[in-house]
C-alpha cells in the first residue's frame, strides 16, 4: 500500500497549513502535493509559500497564485456580493503588495497541472491533478455536477482518479474503478466545520481508499492576526462564523 496526502488552497493561512503538514508528518506519509493557491485571505502568504519550498512540496498554480505571479487584473465574480466584491480586492491587493518578488517569481513557475503514475506491485496508478479543472484553474467542479462531467475529464486525461481543489467543498465520488475527488481547503473552508481538510489517499494494487481528514487549529489566531492586518476583517468574520456555529 501507498499513502499519498494531497491539500489545496492554504490562502495564506500559515496555522492551518502547519496543523496539516503535522499530521501528515505523524502519519509517516512519505508523498505530499499541493494543488495551489497559497497565498490571499489571510496574512502569511510569503511564509506558506516559503514552508511549500521548505517542505519542497510539489505544487500546482492555482488561480490565485497566478494573479498574484503575473500582476493580473481582479475581475469581480457574479457570485459575491457587493461586499465580498470589495473586500475581495482589497484582500488580493495586500498580496501584490506584500508577497515578496522571489516569492511571486515561484509561484510563476508552477505548473497548471500534473499527472502522476504510481506503481503499486503490477498495477499503476494514474492520477491527474488540477486546481479547479484540467480545464482551467478558474473552473468551478462542485459534487453535484452530472457524472458524464468527471467521467469526460477522466477519460481525457487517461486517468484513472482526478484530484481538484479550488471550491473549498470537499467530495468524493466513484464511478466503478474511477474517481473524482475534491480535497476541500487547508485555509478557508466553506463548509460548515471550517477545520482544515486534506485528502489521504491510499493505493493497493486491486483498489483505493480516500479519505477527507479534518483538523482543527489556531483559528482565534488567524481571526486576530487578520483583524489586525490591512486584510478586510470580513475574512475574520468568515472564519469566527464557524466558532459560533460550533459553539451551538
Amino acid at each position: 500500500m501507498i499513502q499519498i496526502a494531497i491539500f489545496s488552497d492554504v490562502h495564506g493561512n500559515l496555522p492551518a497549513l502547519e496543523a496539516v503538514l503535522a499530521d501528515i508528518a505523524a502519519r509517516g506519509i512519505q508523498q505530499t502535493y499541493c494543488l495551489g493557491d497559497l497565498v490571499d485571505f489571510a496574512p502569511w502568504g510569503n511564509e506558506v509559500i516559503e514552508r511549500i519550498q521548505e517542505e519542497q512540496i510539489p505544487c500546482l498554480l492555482g488561480n490565485h497564485d497566478e494573479r498574484i505571479a503575473y500582476d493580473l487584473p481582479i475581475i469581480p465574480l457574479p457570485k459575491h456580493t457587493a461586499e465580498e466584491t470589495a473586500c475581495r480586492i482589497l484582500a488580493i491587493q495586500h498580496s501584490k503588495n506584500n508577497i515578496l518578488e522571489k516569492n511571486k517569481a515561484f509561484l510563476a513557475q508552477l505548473p497548471y497541472l500534473m499527472q502522476l503514475d504510481i506503481q503499486v506491485n503490477q498495477k499503476h496508478w494514474c492520477i491527474q491533478l488540477a486546481h479547479g479543472s484540467t480545464e482551467s484553474n478558474e473552473h468551478y467542479l462542485y459534487e453535484t455536477e452530472p457524472d458524464a462531467t468527471f467521467t469526460s475529464l477522466l477519460a481525457e486525461a487517461k486517468a484513472d482518479i482526478l484530484l481538484m481543489g479550488h471550491t473549498h467543498l470537499s467530495f468524493i465520488k466513484s464511478f466503478g474503478n474511477k474517481w473524482a475527488i475534491n480535497v476541500g481547503s487547508v485555509g478557508r473552508s466553506k463548509e460548515q466545520n471550517k477545520d482544515a481538510t486534506y485528502l489521504l489517499l491510499q493505493l493497493d494494487e486491486d483498489h483505493i481508499q480516500a479519505e477527507i481528514i479534518r483538523i482543527p487549529y489556531a483559528m482565534e489566531e488567524v481571526i486576530d492576526k487578520i483583524k489586525a492586518s490591512d486584510i478586510p476583517d470580513f475574512y475574520a468574520n468568515f472564519l469566527a462564523s464557524s466558532q459560533a456555529y460550533s459553539t451551538t
